[in-house]
């Protein structure tokens, strides 16, 4: 989680909104790590979790990531969760939960679904605190 928080920190510096995420391997290795890119290239899809996983995919040498978990600082969306859940993740490892858009407890809970062919096991809340101060600190000055 902390190699998360320190991409989640990296991006705040270009202007988005201060989100990382790592994937880590069976032996809890390093794959890949990214923060949210959506400011710097445009792009609606760039969140820190799509990212991450698409990069692990490039290294593992296929979409599959079974035995990899993804850790992130912030609960993710729906598009985030959908695409873990698509990669075959074996875990998702978040630090703060998302009222507004989280789509893996707060509004929805979709890692979970009974009705999908792969549910990921979910550790939540995991240094919430650390994780929730990023974000605060990166919107006090909008407020």
């Amino acid at each position: 989680m902390r190699l998360a928080l320190a991409e989640a920190t990296r991006v705040a510096g270009h202007g988005d909104v201060p989100i990382g995420a790592v994937v880590l391997d069976a032996r809890g290795e390093v794959v890949s790590a990214a923060g949210n890119e959506r400011e710097l290239t445009g792009d609606p899809t760039a969140h820190a979790e799509v990212l991450a996983l698409r990069r692990a995919a490039e290294v593992v040498g296929e979409w599959r990531l079974e035995g990899h978990t993804l850790v992130v600082t912030l609960e993710p969306c729906a598009m985030c969760a959908g695409a873990a859940v698509n990669a075959r993740v074996d875990r998702v490892v978040f630090g703060a939960f998302d009222p507004k858009a989280g789509a893996v407890s707060s509004l929805f809970d979709v890692l979970r679904d009974p009705r999908l062919n792969h549910r990921p096991e979910v550790v939540s809340g995991f240094m919430a605190e650390e994780c929730a101060a990023v974000l605060r600190d990166f919107f006090a000055p909008h407020r």
